[in-house]
């Protein structure tokens, strides 16, 4: 079997990256980066190798994150 090649792409502007990849961009640890993934839904199987889909978890980050810019909550 071929050994995977590395892209010269950042990982923020991929497709898919791979669960390392996924746990540097969240700065995060393996088994947070894998738990995010997945309430993302965006676990991505190609036989025995797992990829994380990035639109999916764009987002899944977007959807949970709060504004925090000191206003009320009427936006004033």
């Amino acid at each position: 079997m071929n050994k995977t090649k590395r892209s010269s792409t950042m990982p923020y502007e991929r497709v898919a990256v791979n669960t390392e990849s996924l746990a540097e961009l969240l700065d995060c640890g393996r088994s947070t980066a894998i738990k995010i993934g997945e309430l993302a839904s965006a676990r991505v199987q190609i036989g025995k190798r797992i990829l994380w889909n990035m639109n999916k978890i764009q987002s899944y980050i977007d959807s949970i994150s709060t504004d925090n810019s000191g206003g009320d909550e009427n936006g004033l």
